[in-house]
């Protein structure tokens, strides 16, 4: 009876199992909780890292935000009463486009207050996303670069092609000019200079040029995007108070 008391209690399944569920979420999310454990804050961090990924798998050594586990997570954000607002951080070099799109929709259409901020870099796709947060900052070393769609794998040289790829652009255009204060002719102008980019077109802007073009809405850090999601947060709940 002793043997099997001391067996029990240095049963290293019992240590070891939320050890191994920590492990697992870390592994698969790349953080260390998830929406529906949030108990601890009002305010939920979602990261956007790497490559973004789509319907087709990257190589293991790339960086990735797999899409299939960022939008169940926004599903649970929304449902979550705990969760009262939404950081999105970004460093991304871009990625699918038909995935970001998807993931900035649903950040878009979030009944919370959300607030971006771009660290370290926000390109291609990672436009949209950043812009369609309530809020947006970004680093003052950061910085996003703009540029036309691009198709991998076989194209077939056919004009059904071409006006599929310039209504793909549009897509993104309307919404980058919807859910920012920088207009449609100017955002084009910077999709399609020539000159600012190594063997491309586009352009690449830094910190407050990003600012200054009306892209995004201001130049700050961490502390700064928490402050403006508090004041968000605070913001919601009073019109709530007034309006029962």
């Amino acid at each position: 009876m002793e043997y099997g008391k001391e067996h029990t209690e240095d049963d290293p399944s019992q240590d070891t199992k939320p050890e191994s569920s920590l492990m697992e979420k870390i592994q698969q999310l790349g953080q260390t909780n998830v929406p529906q454990l949030s108990k601890d804050t009002s305010i939920h961090c979602l990261t956007i890292i790497g490559q973004i990924e789509g319907h087709l798998q990257l190589p293991p050594q790339n960086k990735t935000t797999k899409y299939e586990h960022v939008i169940p997570q926004i599903v649970a954000i929304e449902q979550n009463s705990d969760i009262e607002g939404l950081l999105i951080v970004l460093n991304t070099v871009g990625g699918d486009v038909e995935a970001g799109l998807a993931i900035s929709e649903m950040l878009a259409s979030l009944s919370k207050p959300t607030v971006s901020i771009v660290l370290g870099g926000g390109h291609s796709i990672g436009v949209p996303i950043a812009v369609s947060c309530d809020y947006a900052f970004i680093a003052e070393t950061a910085t996003m670069t703009i540029h036309p769609i691009r198709l991998t794998g076989l194209v077939i040289g056919v004009p059904q092609s071409f006006e599929y790829l310039d209504k793909m652009q549009e897509r993104v255009v309307n919404f980058v000019t919807k859910h920012s204060s920088i207009d449609e002719e100017t955002f084009k102008e910077l999709m399609f200079a020539k000159g600012n980019l190594t063997r491309d077109i586009g352009t690449n802007v830094v910190g407050t040029d990003a600012v200054a073009c009306g892209l995004i809405n201001e130049v700050g850090g961490i502390g700064s995007a928490m402050k403006k999601l508090n004041e968000l947060i605070a913001a919601k709940k009073e019109s709530e108070n007034l309006i029962q």
